[in-house]
């Protein structure tokens, strides 16, 4: 395991997460099940769907180096793109998604069967989500799966923590476009950077 390399895939997938419709999801259903059964839900969820994108990145690190590189970097790119793009939709704008999806799809249940619905919400919202394949593509960049699984559940699991704790506070002081564009400069630096270790 490699700290530098959780570190960095704690902080990437953090700030691309932070202003997501994760932090979103799990706030919404903190407030219609027990918050603890959400968090091990959710964490649940996100332990599978990172798993599986550690997966993928681990088997696309067979290709020849240089080639899995150039994806990456391409990746990063587009989540950059992506983020920028849903930074500027949110700027100006007088308001931002509610939640109300998440909170039809939440299931009026009680006691342990919370954690269920909370996973099944969760995992169906995040399926191919930009967290999954930075992770992809960190796995590929670095060759350390587990050290890129150990960091990005983590930041999977301190946002939907966040969420669940502290969400509406942090949602009056900190506007999401502002973590759109954070979340794309970090995007756009790992893009350079590894664009720049191809052509060195």
């Amino acid at each position: 395991m490699d700290i530098t390399v959780v570190a960095l895939a704690f902080a990437a997938i953090f700030v691309v997460e932070l202003p997501d419709k994760t932090f979103l999801a799990t706030l919404v259903l903190s407030t219609k099940y027990r918050p603890i059964f959400v968090w091990l839900g959710v964490g649940a969820a996100f332990a599978v769907q990172t798993l599986i994108a550690v997966a993928i990145g681990g088997v696309a690190t067979l290709l020849p180096t240089d080639l899995i590189h150039i994806i990456a970097a391409l990746l990063f790119l587009g989540g950059a793109v992506y983020l920028f793009i849903e930074g500027r939709r949110h700027h100006g704008t007088a308001s931002e998604d509610d939640g109300s999806e998440f909170a039809e799809k939440a299931k009026d249940v009680r006691g342990f069967r919370q954690v269920l619905a909370s996973f099944m919400v969760l995992f169906a919202a995040e399926w191919g989500d930009l967290s999954q394949l930075l992770s992809v593509s960190l796995v590929a960049r670095y060759h350390d799966p587990v050290s890129v699984f150990i960091g990005s559940w983590a930041a999977l699991l301190t946002v939907s923590g966040l969420a669940v704790l502290l969400g509406r506070t942090l949602l009056r002081f900190i506007k999401l476009h502002f973590l759109h564009y954070v979340g794309a400069v970090v995007c756009l630096v790992l893009s350079i950077l590894t664009l720049v270790e191809v052509f060195a």
